[in-house]
């Protein structure tokens, strides 16, 4: 650990490979070091599987995230400094300035080295870094789909032997279940798709199944996409670039997933620079961008970040997706969320959101659990109207106010 102790030095800039792809056996070893002062963190984390606080470590480490999860809520906040920034405008900002690059790396099933699994930032921060640092993992096999590193790029290994944190099968309610129902209804055979994670994304994935020739494009995979992939209601045979192909950034999910994965050529991780770029997906026709909020105002606006007064997430690649949908021919951008928050007490329709992630012009279609609003091309009163009618009924003459 002395010589992995030489390659840092006061003040640099070190990136930090999140979610799935976060060396969380290093950052376990260098928690037990005496570290330079004032370096400087940059991670995008994910909640449930980043829960290393480095602002821990000594009293002058900084952390630059882009997302906040339950850890850094509870950090010095004067050490934590969140960035406002899309995911493919990240990609573009890690390539300018860092000296150190943390990642994980793993043999595939035929003796490759591989990254992953998460690769969307990984491209920017091995062209900037001028230090790269390795976690060889020895217990899991490398996606086949995942880029190749050679171990000529690599300045220091560190060599662990652990299985990846699980992300646990979200609970599908009847609310997700209606949810999941409605978005398949507006999703045709033959569509290329994107979907977050979490409940209602489960259930939409748990619903296509009745879909055929599905394209899939975006920044994670599942459990979910993992079944349709394999049943073959996603085959990627319309996609007009990448067909027969899924074009992911991420796994999230259990040993399953990974081991899967290992077997299977036809996923292929890309970086943000292409999974988010709409120049790429512009090329597919008939995208369907699906995302989640927080809240959606009677504007149409989204917030899907900030509750509570607090940042509680970021901004993602939600607004990414949503503007490449409008760039491709028959595109669509859906925001499916529960109509309430708080067992019912609160309306997730709102006269104004407390924070604008997505723009009104952003989106096309809202769904909660009580029905549809298309919102694409609607006048502004149009649109309230159309909100506050899938809005909670017990919230509805209020809205209307």
């Amino acid at each position: 650990m002395r010589d992995l102790l030489r390659l840092f030095a006061p003040g640099q800039r070190v990136f930090i490979a999140g979610s799935s792809n976060e060396p969380t056996g290093l950052l376990r070893a260098m928690a037990e070091l005496e570290l330079p002062e004032r370096l400087n963190f940059v991670q995008f984390p994910l909640p449930g599987l980043n829960a290393v606080d480095v602002t821990a470590w000594n009293n002058s480490a900084t952390l630059t995230t882009f997302f906040m999860t339950p850890t850094l809520a509870k950090a010095d906040a004067q050490r934590v400094h969140y960035l406002p920034m899309q995911m493919r405008a990240v990609f573009d900002y890690l390539a300018e300035d860092l000296d150190v690059c943390l990642l994980q790396v793993a043999y595939d099933r035929d003796g490759v080295l591989r990254l992953g699994p998460n690769v969307d930032f990984a491209a920017a921060a091995l062209s900037a870094a001028k230090v790269v640092i390795a976690e060889l993992n020895r217990g899991i096999k490398a996606p086949l789909g995942c880029p190749r590193i050679e171990l000529t790029q690599i300045d220091y290994v560190f060599e662990s032997e652990r299985t990846l944190a699980a992300i646990p099968a979200p609970k599908i309610d009847a609310a997700a279940l209606t949810i999941g129902k409605l978005v398949t209804e507006l999703v045709n055979d033959g569509d290329c798709i994107q979907t977050g994670i979490g409940a209602i994304p489960a259930a939409i994935l748990n619903e296509l199944k009745i879909k055929n020739d599905l394209g899939l494009h975006g920044g994670l995979l599942d459990a979910g996409g993992q079944r349709l992939i394999a049943a073959g209601n996603v085959n990627g045979v319309r996609k007009s670039i990448d067909q027969r192909l899924h074009v992911t950034g991420m796994a999230l999910g259990d040993s399953d997933l990974i081991e899967w994965l290992a077997q299977e050529p036809t996923v292929i991780f890309r970086g943000a620079d292409y999974t988010h770029e709409v120049r790429a997906i512009a090329q597919l026709d008939n995208f369907v961008s699906i995302n989640s909020a927080v809240e959606v105002d009677l504007f149409g606006q989204v917030n899907a970040e900030y509750a509570g007064g607090k940042q509680i997430s970021g901004t993602g690649g939600s607004v990414d997706f949503m503007r490449a949908a409008k760039a491709s021919k028959g595109g669509r951008s859906i925001v499916a969320m529960n109509a309430t928050a708080r067992g019912g007490t609160v309306s997730r329709i709102v006269p104004q959101v407390d924070m604008v992630t997505a723009l009104r012009t952003d989106v096309d279609i809202v769904v909660t659990e009580f029905g549809v609003a298309q919102l694409k091309n609607l006048p502004n009163r149009q649109r309230k109207d159309a909100l506050i009618e899938i809005a909670a009924p017990q919230f509805r003459d209020e809205l209307r106010g």
